[in-house]
Parts: C-alpha cells; structure tokens; sequence
C-alpha cells in the first residue's frame, strides 16, 4: 500500500474532534461554496460535495438546507481560506487551514498557540512544500472491484485505490479533484464524502515526551473555532 494508506490508517487511530467542530466544518464549508458557484447543487459541484460530506457525518438535513440560504444572503461575510505554516517543538512540521471571517483574530491566535507551545510560526511557503495537497472520495465497496477501478480512473487522476472499512478510498492530487468526481458521478457511482488532505512526504519518529509536547500544540490548534484541518510530520 502506499502513502495514502498509511495516513488515512494513522488518522483514523488518531482522536477526532467533537460532531459539533465538525457540523461547524461544514457550514463554513457550504457558504464557501455557495458564495462561490450559487446554492443549487446541480449546478456546483462543490457544495455538492460538501452536502455528501454533511451527510457522512450525520448532520441533519434542516442544518444543511438552513446553512444554503444562510450562505446565500448577500449581506452574509464570507470567509477566506488561509494556510499558515511553522513547526511544533522537535523540528515537526505543522500545517494549519483555516477558514475565517476576521483574519486579525485568526492570525493572533495562531500565533499565541505556536509561541506558548515553543513552536514557530513560519512565513509562507516554509513548509507547505514538505506535504503532498491530494484530494479524495470514498465510495462504497459492494459489487466494486477496486483493482480494475484503479486502472479505469487513472487517466482521471486517480494514484491510490484501496479498501478499509468505510468503503473503497480513491486519492489523487488536489488539481484532480474536478475530473475524478465527475467520472464517478458520470458513471453513477455513489460518493459517500470526499475532501482534501495533505500527506507528509517525510514522517519523524518522537519519544513518548517529545510527542506530547507536540500534542499539546496540536490539541490547541485544533480547539479553535477558525481552524478546519491541522497536519503534521510526527509519525503516528
């Protein structure tokens, strides 16, 4: 198996956070999307992928359709996606997404996370370049032979197809996002949820100690409101 694999096997073992960080994700996520291609799912392909995400994760449908015309309310503030980069004590790499509706709070905050955990937040582009940004799908397993799916969507994008117990998982770089959704969705194969991910290209092993102080960085990052997705080169 390849890195894909592995990662996807390690965040899995790893704590995920609460529903209601994740119900919050996704209302980001779909004023996001709206605000970008409209609130008609037919015709935007990317809330149509978030409203699969909401769906996988149980978020009801009231929510969801409350968060659309939320979204679609021009006097509604958007939110703007920034990626900030640095490294958590230990020499491990650290990449934060973030969407925000006030980059000043969101900057500070940042900040304050990395230097009371004795971290250092970089400039852009200082670590970014250490992760693959893949995108993913996962679909369901029965009556799908994943191995002849490997081959069929490779002139789509498609770099990894493997089995686990949520189904049958498809990665590929980020830029393929857009061809591999609609091949599946051409051939009328159900999305269960599908996102984006980085993978570290390079993992460092820690000490018991050394691990929990990078924890400690992590579990700050990840409690704050404006944070959506934290990655790291710790090995899991």
């Amino acid at each position: 198996m390849g890195r894909a694999f592995e990662f996807r096997k390690a965040r899995k073992m790893k704590r995920w956070s609460a529903m209601s960080k994740a119900f919050t994700r996704i209302g980001k996520d779909i004023v996001m999307a709206v605000k970008e291609g409209g609130p008609d799912p037919d015709s935007n392909a990317r809330l149509r992928a978030v409203i699969q995400n909401a769906k996988s994760v149980n978020m009801p449908k009231d929510n969801v359709e409350r968060a659309i015309k939320r979204a679609s309310d021009k006097s509604l503030g958007d939110y703007k996606e920034v990626l900030f980069e640095g490294y958590a004590p230990h020499g491990i790499a650290v990449l934060v997404e973030t969407a925000t509706d006030n980059n000043t709070r969101t900057v500070a905050n940042v900040r304050s996370y990395f230097n009371k955990c004795n971290g250092n937040l970089g400039t852009s582009g200082s670590v970014e370049f250490m992760f693959d940004h893949t995108c993913n799908f996962r679909i369901p397993a029965e009556g799908i032979d994943p191995e002849e799916l490997e081959l069929e969507l490779i002139d789509f994008g498609a770099e990894e197809v493997f089995v686990d117990d949520d189904g049958i998982l498809i990665y590929g770089p980020f830029e393929s996002f857009g061809a591999l959704q609609k091949e599946l969705e051409n051939r009328e194969i159900e999305i269960l949820s599908s996102g984006f991910e980085r993978i570290p290209q390079v993992t460092k092993a820690l000490s018991e100690e050394e691990a929990a102080d990078v924890e400690k960085l992590l579990e700050k990052l990840e409690e704050d409101d404006d944070v959506q997705n934290v990655y790291h080169s710790m090995e899991e």
